[in-house]
C-alpha cells in the first residue's frame, strides 16, 4: 500500500535511485491501489452496519479520507501535520505485514491451526487485501466450518463489492455454503434478503420464493428467532401488489399460528388487523392449540435463555424432551440449535447421527449430518465409522484403489498422519499408548493387502505391530497368519506361526494346535516333524515355567495363610486375656460383697474388724495411700448396699419394648448400627420416612441401658415396610446396615433371608485377592475393558471393611469368559488377584431334630444347667451336707432325667441367700 513515506522522498534522489517506472506498470499500481481502498471502504461500512454508530474506524487503523484523493497518502490537513500521521500509519502497517508473514509461516506448518486462519483472516481484512482476505477465508473453510460470525463477516463483505450479476452469483454460493455449516436464522434471514434485491433479473421472484421456503422449513420452528423469517417473508408477499398475492399472505398468516412460537398473540392481533373478512374458526383452534404447546416449551425455552454457554446440559434435557414429543422436525432443530454451541462434543454428533439413522433415514439428510460430524470432530474414531457406515447403507459409489492412485498416497498419508499423532500427542505427553492393540496399523494392513494387493507394505505394518509389545499375545499372531492365509502364501504362514510358537507367551497352545493342523494339511513329513518338535519343546518350555509360577504363588498363599492364622490366634489370646481379667475382677467383686453380707449376721473377726475399722471410716469416706510418706486422700464411696441399689434402680428405668407379633407385616427389623449411636430414633428415623410414614422406631437397650445396636421399625402400610428393605447394606456411620423383613424364627425355623444366587454362574466372577484400598469405581473401569459390566459388589464384614473380595457380574457368559483370561493373574496395586467363575460351595444345613431322632433313636435333650448357666470348671460349688444323691443315672453330658420328672421340676432349686449358707456352714 503507497505511503506517504514514499511520496516524502525528495525527487533528485528519487532520480538518483531508480529510472522512471513504465507507463504500464504505473497503471498497474493505480489499479491495485484502487482495489484496496474499494475493499477498505467496503470493510468499514460493513462493520459499521454490523458493529453499529458506536464503532470508532480511527480504533481499528482504518482510515476515513480514503476514497476521496487520487493518491492514497497525499491528502493533507491544514490543521494537522500529515508527514507525521502518515508515519505512524506506516509504522502501524509494518508491524502487521511482519505479523501476516508470521502467520502464514505458521500455517505452512500446521494448517490445522483454527486460531491462526482467524488472526490471518483479521489483518488481511484490516490491510484491505482482498485477492488474499478471500483465499484465506477460502482455505479456512475448506479446512473448519464457520461460525455464524465469520459467515456474516465474509457475506458482507463481498456483498458490498458486488456490482454485477456475476458477483451475485458468487454471493449466492457463499450464501449456500454458510446454510450447509450450521443451522443460524441470521444467516438464513440475510440470505432472503438479499435474495430480495435480485428480484428484477431473471428469475429473481422465484428465487426470493425459494429461499424463504427453504429459510421456513430449516427455521421457521424456531421459538425464539423463527418469528423474523416469518414476518420478512410476509413483507416481501406485502409489497407485491397483486391480488393473487393476498391469499400468499393469508397463508402465511396461517401457516404461522399453527406453530408455538413467542409473541404469537401479536401475530394474531396484526392478522385481524389486516384481513378484512373474520379469521375462520380452523385458524383460531390451530391457533389455540400453538399457545397451548408453548406453554409446554416455555420452561425449556426459559432455562436456555437464563443460562450461560455453551449450555450442553439444558440442552440435553431439551433434547430428552422433544424426541418423547416425537416430532421429527423439531428433534432435528433442537439438535441443530445445541450443535450450533456444542460443535465440538463428539456425544452429540453420535446421538443426532444416531436417530437420523433409525428414524428418518432419510440418504441427503443422514449423510450431510455424518459429513458435518466429521468435519467438526475429526479426531473421534467412532464418529468416522458411523459416517463410512452410513455411506455403505445409502449405497454410495466406492472408489476402486489402485497403486498409481492420488487417493491411496493421500490414504496412506492419513494413516501415517494418525500414527505420528498417537505418538507424539498421546504417548510422550501421557506415558500411554493410544492404540495399544494397534488397530490403526491393522486396518492399514487391511486395505493394503485385500485392496491394493501389496502383501509387502502389509507385511511391513504386522512387524511394526509385534515389535510394539504384542508378540507375546496369540490372538495378535493369529490375526497375521489369517491374513497371510487369505492373501498372501503358504511360505509366509509357516514363517509367521514358527515365529509365534516361540513368541507366545498367554496361549501357546492355541498357535501351537493351528500350526499343527496346517502341517497336517499342506505340510510335508520333514515340516511336520519338524512342527511336532518345536511345539514339544516349547509346551515343555511352558509348563515348566508355569509350575514354578505356581509354586511360587503357593508360596505366597501359604505365607499369607500363616499370617492370617498368626493374626487369628494373636486376637484370640488377647481376647482370651481380656475376658480372663474382666472375670477376675467381677470374682473379686463378688467375694468383697458375699464377706461383707456375711459379716453384717455374725460377729465379725477381731483381724477383719481391724482391717474394716482400718479402712472405712464411720463418716463413709475412704482414705486410699498414695505414696510411700503414708499421705491419704479421702473421697465419699456409698457403701455396697446402695450402689446394689443405684444399679437395681438403673434396670427399673430401661423401659421394657414391647413387640407385637401382628404387626410383623409392616413391620422391619434393623440390625449391626454402631453401638455409640446416641439417639437412634431421631438418627434413623429421617433414612425411613423416605419410605414411608414411620408409625414407630424401638431401639433395643441393655439392662445397662446401652444401645444393643439393633431396633424394630415400625411403618403405617406393608408397602413403606417393603419399600424399607431396599435399604439393606446402606452404610450408616461407617457400618453397613442390615435391614430384614421381621419375622419370629421361633414360629418360622425354616425363614433364612439370603439376597445372594448360590449356585453356578456363569455370567458372574469371583474376585479374590484385591487390596483393602481397592474401590469398586477403580475395579468397575478394569473390568469395563473386557465387556458390559451389570452389577459390582465388594464384599465386607460388618463394620463396613473390605475383605479382598468382589462379585462382577457381565451382560452374558462369553464376555465373563474373556474376562476370566484376561485378569486373572492381573497385579492390582502390587497384589495379585484370581479371577474365577462364580460357583460358591454348598453352605452346610444344620440338622433338624427330627432328623437326629430319627438316626440316633430317642432324641436325647440338652443338658440342664442351674441358673447361672454353664459353669466354666463345672465344679459344684453346693456343701457336701446339702448334697443329695441322684436317683436316676448319669448320662456321658449330664444327668438324664427321668421319664416321670419334667424339666421344670429338675432344675427348681430352693433360694437361699448367703447368710443361709453361712448359718449351715457354723453349724457344721
Amino acid at each position: 500500500m503507497a505511503t506517504a513515506a514514499a511520496t516524502s522522498v525528495s525527487e533528485p534522489e528519487a532520480e538518483s535511485k531508480a529510472a522512471p517506472k513504465a507507463e504500464g506498470e504505473e497503471d498497474e499500481v493505480k489499479a491495485a491501489r484502487t482495489r484496496r481502498k474499494v475493499l477498505s471502504r467496503a470493510v468499514t461500512a460493513a462493520t459499521y452496519k454490523t458493529i453499529g454508530p458506536e464503532w470508532d474506524p480511527q480504533e481499528e487503523g482504518v482510515s476515513e479520507s480514503d476514497g476521496d484523493d487520487e493518491e492514497y497518502g497525499m491528502a493533507s490537513s491544514g490543521e494537522s501535520s500529515p508527514g507525521e500521521y502518515e508515519w505512524e500509519y506506516d509504522e502501524e502497517e509494518e508491524k502487521n505485514q511482519i505479523e501476516i508473514e508470521r502467520l502464514e509461516e505458521q500455517l505452512s506448518i500446521n494448517i490445522y491451526d483454527y486460531n491462526c486462519h482467524v488472526d490471518l483472516i483479521r489483518l488481511l481484512r484490516l490491510e484491505g487485501e482482498l485477492t488474499k482476505v478471500r483465499m484465506a477465508r477460502q482455505k479456512m473453510s475448506e479446512i473448519f466450518p464457520l461460525t455464524e460470525e465469520l459467515w456474516l463477516e465474509w457475506l458482507h463483505d463481498e456483498i458490498s463489492m458486488a456490482q454485477d450479476g456475476l458477483d451475485r452469483e458468487h454471493v449466492y454460493s457463499l450464501f449456500e455454503k454458510a446454510v450447509k455449516d450450521y443451522i443460524c436464522p441470521n444467516i438464513w434471514l440475510e440470505y432472503g434478503q438479499y435474495s430480495v434485491g435480485g428480484i428484477g433479473q431473471k428469475g429473481g421472484l422465484e428465487k426470493v420464493r425459494s429461499v424463504f421456503e427453504r429459510a421456513l422449513s430449516s427455521v421457521g420452528l424456531h421459538m425464539t428467532k423463527g418469528l423474523a423469517i416469518w414476518e420478512a417473508y410476509r413483507e416481501f408477499e406485502s409489497a407485491i401488489v397483486e391480488a393473487a398475492r393476498l391469499e400468499k399472505v393469508h397463508s402465511l398468516f396461517r401457516r404461522q399460528l399453527a406453530i408455538p412460537l413467542y409473541d404469537m398473540e401479536a401475530t394474531f392481533a396484526e392478522y385481524e388487523e389486516w384481513s378484512e373478512d373474520p379469521i375462520p374458526e380452523s385458524v383460531i383452534q390451530n391457533y389455540n392449540k400453538a399457545l397451548q404447546q408453548l406453554e409446554k416449551y416455555k420452561p425449556y425455552e426459559e432455562a436456555l435463555l437464563q443460562a450461560e454457554a455453551p449450555r450442553l446440559a439444558e440442552y440435553q434435557a431439551y433434547i430428552d424432551f422433544e424426541m418423547k414429543m416425537g416430532d421429527p422436525a423439531r428433534v432435528q432443530l433442537i439438535f441443530e440449535r445445541a450443535l450450533v454451541e456444542n460443535c465440538l462434543v463428539p456425544d452429540l454428533w453420535i446421538r443426532y447421527s444416531q436417530y437420523l439413522d433409525r428414524q428418518l433415514k432419510v440418504k441427503d439428510l443422514v449423510l450431510s449430518v455424518h459429513n458435518r460430524a466429521v468435519r467438526n470432530c475429526p479426531w473421534t474414531v467412532a464418529l468416522w465409522s458411523r459416517c463410512l457406515l452410513a455411506m455403505e447403507r445409502h449405497g454410495v459409489d466406492h472408489r476402486v484403489i489402485s497403486d498409481s492412485s492420488k487417493e491411496l498416497e493421500e490414504l496412506r498419508a492419513t494413516f501415517t498422519r494418525a500414527l505420528e499423532y498417537l505418538k507424539q500427542e498421546v504417548e510422550e505427553r501421557f506415558n500411554e499408548s493410544g492404540d495399544p492393540s494397534c488397530m490403526i496399523m491393522q486396518n492399514w494392513a487391511r486395505i493394503e493387502a485385500r485392496l491394493c494387493n501389496n502383501m509387502q507394505k502389509a507385511r511391513e505394518l504386522w512387524d511394526s505391530i509385534m515389535t510394539k509389545g504384542n508378540a507375546k499375545y496369540a490372538n495378535m499372531w493369529l490375526e497375521y497368519y489369517n491374513l497371510e492365509r487369505a492373501h498372501g502364501d503358504t511360505q509366509h504362514c509357516r514363517k509367521a506361526l514358527h515365529r509365534a510358537v516361540q513368541c507366545t507367551s498367554d496361549y501357546p497352545e492355541h498357535v501351537c494346535e493351528v500350526l499343527l493342523t496346517m502341517e497336517r494339511t499342506e505340510g510335508t513329513l520333514e515340516d511336520w516333524d519338524l512342527a511336532v518338535q518345536k511345539t514339544e519343546t516349547r509346551l515343555a518350555r511352558v509348563n515348566e515355567q508355569r509350575m514354578k509360577a505356581a509354586e511360587k504363588e503357593a508360596a505366597l498363599v501359604q505365607q499369607e495363610e500363616e499370617k492370617a492364622e498368626q493374626r487369628k490366634r494373636s486376637r484370640a489370646e488377647k481376647k482370651a486375656l481380656k475376658k480372663k481379667r474382666k472375670t477376675r475382677g467381677a470374682d473379686k467383686h463378688q467375694a468383697d460383697e458375699d464377706d461383707k453380707e456375711w459379716g453384717d449376721d455374725e460377729e465379725e473377726q477381731p483381724s477383719k474388724r481391724r482391717r474394716v475399722e482400718n479402712s472405712v471410716p464411720p463418716s463413709g469416706a475412704t482414705e486410699v495411700e498414695i505414696g510411700p510418706a503414708e499421705r491419704h486422700v479421702s473421697f465419699d464411696v456409698d457403701p455396697p448396699s446402695k450402689q446394689k441399689e443405684k444399679v437395681a434402680t438403673l434396670k427399673r428405668d430401661v423401659p421394657k419394648v414391647p413387640h407385637d407379633s401382628s404387626k410383623d407385616s409392616i413391620t422391619v427389623f434393623v440390625s449391626n448400627l454402631p453401638y455409640s449411636m446416641g439417639e437412634p430414633d431421631a438418627k434413623l428415623r429421617p433414612l425411613f420416612e423416605a419410605c414411608g410414614e414411620v408409625a414407630e422406631i424401638r431401639p433395643i437397650f441393655s439392662n445397662r441401658g446401652d444401645f444393643r445396636g439393633y431396633c424394630y421399625v415400625e411403618f403405617k402400610d406393608e408397602k413403606s415396610a417393603l419399600q424399607a428393605l431396599e435399604l439393606d447394606r446402606k452404610t450408616v456411620e461407617g457400618r453397613p446396615m442390615f435391614v430384614s423383613p421381621c419375622v419370629d424364627k421361633s414360629r418360622n425355623p425354616d425363614f433364612k433371608v439370603f439376597r445372594y444366587s448360590t449356585a453356578l454362574e456363569k455370567h458372574k466372577l469371583f474376585v479374590s485377592g484385591l487390596p483393602f484400598s481397592c474401590t469398586k469405581e477403580e475395579l468397575e473401569e478394569i473390568c469395563k475393558a473386557h465387556g458390559t459390566v451389570k452389577d459390582l459388589r465388594l464384599v465386607t464384614n460388618r463394620a463396613g471393611k473390605p475383605k479382598g473380595l468382589a462379585y462382577v457380574e457381565y451382560e452374558n457368559e462369553s464376555q465373563a469368559s474373556q474376562a476370566v483370561m484376561k485378569m486373572d493373574g492381573m497385579t492390582i496395586k502390587e497384589n495379585v488377584i484370581k479371577v474365577a467363575i462364580s460357583n460358591p460351595p454348598q453352605r452346610k444345613v444344620p440338622e433338624k431334630p427330627e432328623a437326629r431322632k430319627a438316626l440316633g433313636g430317642p432324641m436325647m435333650p440338652r443338658q440342664i444347667f442351674g441358673a447361672r448357666g454353664k459353669g466354666r470348671t463345672q465344679l459344684s460349688l453346693l456343701p457336701r451336707a446339702l448334697q443329695r444323691p441322684s436317683a436316676t443315672p448319669q448320662a456321658e453330658n449330664g444327668p438324664a432325667p427321668s421319664p416321670a420328672v419334667t424339666t421344670s421340676q429338675a432344675t427348681e432349686v430352693p433360694k437361699m441367700s448367703n447368710a443361709d449358707f453361712a448359718k449351715l456352714l457354723l453349724r457344721k
